[in-house]
């Protein structure tokens, strides 16, 4: 077997094994169940299917958006590489897919279309998910055959069953909102039927669209090589999207790392959590392709503005998952735009595309995403 039909061999080996872990990932989701701890059945896999095949067919449609318009501009470019995760609570069943580029891109223009074009087929595919989840959501009564304990209150139960002493032992989750998500849900949804945030997750369509829609907006976000650092260098070029770059990245962490450190906490561990925390941004912002004492200067200003912002207000809280994100990005991907080899203005029909995703970003951007409460049992 020739090198190229390895490699085929190996992305459809990757595609089944990312389809079999979203699809468990799916069942997890939406029934609330562990198979590491309630086994899996065949039936089980079934019923994990509406999410699998629906954030795996967005996934889809965006990275082949991506390699149909290199194949267009003939540029060397790999199938999509699908990457599995383990049936692990809280896992979605993958990490997302991507492609090689196996060329340097020669221009901006070809740059600008190949970057684009992968989050506005995703974004168009999961619409399509999302009105379709929204104008078929079932009776109220469906969230019984999953929390048949909420039944003894009858459609009144999220009054009663949010508290400690309810779900002693267990956790609630809490998915958070968008601009998007909450216009379509307003338009189209029965008001009668529109699940409780507390329960979205148990609705395959709509949690496979939601989590499309927060996927969406990181690639989006005008930074490094991610589809939005791309859209933002060809629109504005090397010396805007590195200024644009660093102030979004230097807010985004800064709102992630809001209440990490807080005027709070006591004890001798906090003597370790502020070096340890300053040590992370520094990582973090070695992305920013600044020398060492300059990074060093703003991870500690950066800690300095989150604790006294949190002193003034003390119930302000980022969503600290973000932070493992943006130290990938600062880490491994950059915050800067490497240069093309050709330099050229866009057309005014690709502006206005850009200034489209842009607005696909503000509107699907998602400040927190999920929040999860654990509840330890009661003696």
């Amino acid at each position: 077997m020739n090198p190229e039909r390895k490699r085929i061999a190996f992305q459809i080996v990757l595609f089944v094994v990312t389809f079999i872990t979203a699809t468990i990932a799916g069942y997890e989701w939406v029934y609330g169940q562990s198979v590491l701890v309630n086994g899996m059945t065949w039936a089980n896999f079934i019923s994990g299917l509406p999410y699998s095949i629906s954030f795996l067919l967005i996934l889809s449609v965006h990275e082949f958006g991506h390699y149909i318009t290199a194949r267009y501009h003939q540029i060397k470019t790999s199938l999509p590489y699908y990457i599995p995760l383990p049936p692990l609570p809280l896992f979605f069943g993958t990490l997302g897919a991507l492609i090689r580029i196996r060329q340097r891109i020669p221009t901006t223009t070809k740059n600008f279309d190949i970057g684009i074009a992968g989050p506005l087929a995703g974004f168009a595919m999961a619409l399509v998910i999302l009105c379709y989840g929204f104008l078929t959501l079932p009776p109220p009564e469906y969230i019984f055959q999953i929390h048949p304990d909420y039944q003894q209150f009858g459609l009144d139960y999220a009054s009663h069953v949010y508290t400690p002493e309810f779900l002693k032992g267990g956790m609630d989750i809490i998915l958070g909102n968008n601009i998007l998500f909450s216009f379509l849900s307003e338009m189209l949804a029965d008001p009668s039927r529109m699940p409780n945030e507390h329960e979205l997750m148990h609705y395959p369509f709509l949690f496979a669209g939601y989590l499309s829609l927060v996927f969406t907006a990181l690639n989006l976000m005008p930074v490094g090589q991610l589809d939005g650092g791309h859209v933002v260098y060809g629109m504005f070029g090397a010396k805007w999207h590195r200024a644009i770059a660093t102030t979004v990245f230097l807010t985004y962490v800064c709102f992630a790392g809001l209440g990490v450190i807080t005027p709070g906490q006591l004890g001798n561990d906090v003597i370790w959590h502020i070096p340890l925390y300053i040590g992370f941004l520094y990582f973090t912002f070695l992305g920013l392709g600044f020398d060492k004492r300059t990074t060093l200067i703003i991870s500690m200003a950066m800690f300095l503005f989150q604790y006294i912002a949190v002193m003034i207000m003390p119930g302000i809280k980022g969503f600290h998952g973000w932070l493992l994100f943006a130290f990938l990005l600062g880490r491994f991907v950059g915050v800067r735009h490497p240069g093309a080899e050709t330099e050229e203005p866009l057309t005014p029909e690709r502006k206005i595309l850009g200034w489209i995703a842009l607005l696909i970003l503000i509107v699907c951007f998602t400040p927190s995403p999920m929040e999860v409460i654990s509840y330890e049992p009661t003696l």
